[in-house]
């Protein structure tokens, strides 16, 4: 295990000497990458999802069901992804906000 931390650690002081940047700033920017990173997977997922039901958001799925324009039977679980897929999205967006 040392022989991993060890050359990241060395990673990290060879990027802060040859940047001239802090590793905390470093690491935020790789946080902030990996997020948007994330949030692109995220907007993908919702679209497929959205697609395949004519909908554009889990509200408008569930006003779907409530006009019996769409049967819970086959999207249900949908659904539920593409709500939790929302849920998700807005937290990392709230992350990116803060960083």
């Amino acid at each position: 295990m040392a022989q991993v931390i060890t050359p990241v650690k060395e990673a990290y002081q060879m990027a802060a000497n040859l940047f001239k940047t802090r590793v905390e700033e470093l690491e935020r920017e790789g946080l902030k990458l990996y997020l948007k990173r994330r949030l692109r997977d995220l907007k993908i997922e919702k679209f497929n999802i959205a697609k395949k039901y004519g909908v554009s958001t889990s509200e408008e799925m569930e006003r779907f069901y409530r006009e019996k324009k769409l049967s819970e039977k086959d999207s249900w679980e949908d659904f539920f992804e593409l709500d939790h897929i929302e849920a998700e999205a807005e937290e990392i967006n709230e992350a990116l906000r803060m960083l």
